[in-house]
């Protein structure tokens, strides 16, 4: 089979000879965009039963109908790895959604910090840009984007096993506060987040307060400091060639 190009997040149940409606969107996009046919042959998935060879039924300007033929590959859920970042300017925020993704996050979470300079979030625009990062990157499984969360309450009720990746920029520099060895040395890989603070960096009490956790690595990221974007790319990219499934040459 020549390879198929065009790949399609569906909010429907996916198997073999099942029909999948699509809305005006989906239509639009597949037979004005991408001038599909009745006949022709596309990816799709939805999250949670893998990635399914589909043939489209019905073309129209404003629906549609394809039709599942067989499974193409199994859901593929990445480690339970949470990212949570502080929300920063519209474009950027929405390059750290898609990095997120594309990177192997399972659950994205924009926090609300003392420095934090955007006040709220459209989660509904976020996580369309989570879908089509997964379907661009190939991916089968769709994290999910939350509301805009307060880091604080996040802290007082923090899972005991899920350990915290703190990515302090304090440590940046090589000064003597910086970390004498390497902070996941003897980590061991299970339920993790990464904390990436706000543009201004953490509040002093918000620092003291996640150094206090059992739970919280305090990590540098480097001798510069770098951008929140860079900053979330930078520690995911260093979390899965850890504890992640990038070890060994595991994963794609």
């Amino acid at each position: 089979m020549a390879k198929l190009k065009v790949r399609l997040y569906v909010d429907h149940p996916l198997g073999a000879g099942q029909s999948v409606p699509l809305g005006r969107g989906q239509a639009h996009y597949l037979f004005s965009v991408m001038r599909l046919g009745p006949g022709a042959e596309l990816l799709i998935f939805n999250g949670c039963e893998g990635e399914f060879l589909a043939r489209v039924a019905r073309a129209g300007k404003r629906s549609g109908e394809l039709v599942c033929r067989h499974r193409t590959r199994p859901l593929q859920v990445p480690p339970d790895l949470w990212l949570l970042f502080a929300p920063i300017r519209k474009a950027r925020t929405d390059f750290i959604v898609e990095k997120a993704t594309e990177l192997g996050a399972a659950r994205i979470v924009p926090v609300q910090t003392a420095f934090t300079n955007a006040g709220r979030i459209r989660r509904e625009r976020l996580q369309a840009h989570a879908i089509e990062a997964a379907e661009q990157c190939g991916g089968t499984f769709v994290p999910e984007v939350t509301e805009l969360q307060d880091l604080g309450h996040l802290l007082d009720g923090w899972p005991a096993g899920r350990g915290l990746m703190f990515c302090d920029e304090d440590l940046a520099g090589g000064g003597e506060d910086a970390p004498k060895e390497d902070a996941l040395k003897d980590a061991v890989p299970g339920p993790w987040a990464i904390l990436i603070g706000p543009e201004g960096g953490f509040a002093p009490a918000e620092r003291a307060r996640i150094r206090a956790l059992p739970q919280a690595r305090a990590v540098s990221l480097g001798p510069r400091i770098l951008r929140a974007d860079t900053a979330a790319v930078a520690a995911m990219t260093l979390w899965q060639l850890r504890l992640g499934d990038w070890r060994c040459g595991e994963g794609g």
